[in-house]
Formats: structure tokens, C-alpha cells, sequence
């Protein structure tokens, strides 16, 4: 994990570049194979590992076979959530039915109804720390952490006033049990990789 920079560069009378300069900025430079989210202006670049996309290919498969391949689901496409500066590319993304991009052609958060963040090493506590807080301040539904380090998957749900109301951790292997939640499903995890 690489932080690239922490708000320095300077656009407009704030003082701070936009969410979308920032963007701009990093696309010309990253490396083919990672991954940029911006979390509370900072900027973190990653690269996709082997053990990752096994993870997201299986959340993303069992979303499929419960709704049909033409889900709206996303993988590392950028939607900003609340808070300032922070535009995150979820490993996995469910919306809405009807779900439509806004002005800029981008997906708004509002109409995120799951979320699944599988962790890296450097980048861990943005995803159990600020990325957490902004997903419930949106009120998605439900949010997954699958942490390959721990060998655990934290299942998020219940948002109100920017923080989940209920967790449930379940080791790799076990079932998590999505069946009360938007996705209505149940996420076996005995094939999922630890790193």
C-alpha cells in the first residue's frame, strides 16, 4: 500500500483540491493492477492480490446466482461517499433496482444497498474505521468486511447515526448468514482463501 498524498495540492479558494481533481490527478499515474480510493483526502493505492479477487469473485458469483447476472453489482468503481473527500472504489458494490448515475455519470451512494471490502494489510483500518463510518452517515444496509488476515468475515448491518447497530463476526469457513438482509442470502465462506 502507498499513500500518495495527503491534500497538498491546492485548486481552488479553500485551499484544497476537489474530489474530482484528485481523481484526475492519480489516473495518469497508477500502475496497471491497483487499486486508488481516497479516504478523508488521502490517497491510497494498493495492488489486487490473487487472494482478494478469489474473495470478491465468490461474493460477486453468490450475488449472481440469487438475482441473475444482470445485478447491479460493482467492483472497484468509484462512489463518493459522505464525508469530506472521500471517494471510495468498493471491491464489491450491490445497488438498487432503478438505481440511475447522477449528473456527473457517477453512482450516488444513496442507492448502495451492500457493500463487501475484502482487507489488505495497509489499508485495514480505513475499512474498519472511516470507510465503516461513511457507509452507515450513506445508510448502506449492509456491510461485509472479509479479512483474509484474520481468517473472519465482520458482517455490518443496521445503520443509524453513522454508526452499524449490529455485527456479527464468523470465521472462514462457516456460513455468513445474509438472509435477513437486502441480499436475503447465504455467503458460504469454506472456499475463501487466508492470507
Amino acid at each position: 500500500m502507498t499513500v500518495l498524498a495527503d491534500r497538498t495540492e491546492m485548486a481552488d479558494d479553500s485551499g484544497e483540491l476537489t474530489l474530482d481533481e484528485l481523481f484526475e490527478s492519480i489516473e495518469r499515474t497508477t500502475p496497471e493492477g491497483y487499486r486508488v480510493e481516497i479516504v478523508e483526502g488521502t490517497i491510497f493505492m494498493a495492488p489486487q492480490r490473487d487472494i482478494h479477487w478469489k474473495i470478491i469473485r465468490r461474493i460477486v458469483r453468490a450475488i449472481e446466482d440469487r438475482f441473475g447476472v444482470d445485478v447491479a453489482v460493482l467492483s472497484d468503481v468509484r462512489i463518493d461517499f459522505p464525508g469530506k473527500l472521500n471517494g471510495y472504489a468498493p471491491d464489491v458494490a450491490k445497488l438498487r433496482d432503478g438505481a440511475r448515475k447522477d449528473a456527473d455519470g457517477r453512482w450516488r451512494c444513496t442507492d448502495v444497498e451492500f457493500v463487501a471490502d475484502v482487507i489488505s494489510q495497509g489499508t485495514a483500518q480505513n475499512d474498519y474505521g472511516p470507510k465503516k463510518t461513511a457507509y452507515a452517515l450513506a445508510e448502506v444496509p449492509a456491510y461485509l468486511i472479509a479479512d483474509p488476515y484474520q481468517g473472519r468475515c465482520h458482517l455490518y448491518t443496521r445503520p443509524k447515526d453513522g454508526e452499524y447497530v449490529s455485527e456479527l463476526s464468523v470465521a472462514f469457513g462457516a456460513d455468513v448468514d445474509l438472509t435477513d438482509t437486502v441480499l436475503g442470502l447465504t455467503l458460504e465462506t469454506k472456499e475463501f482463501p487466508r492470507d
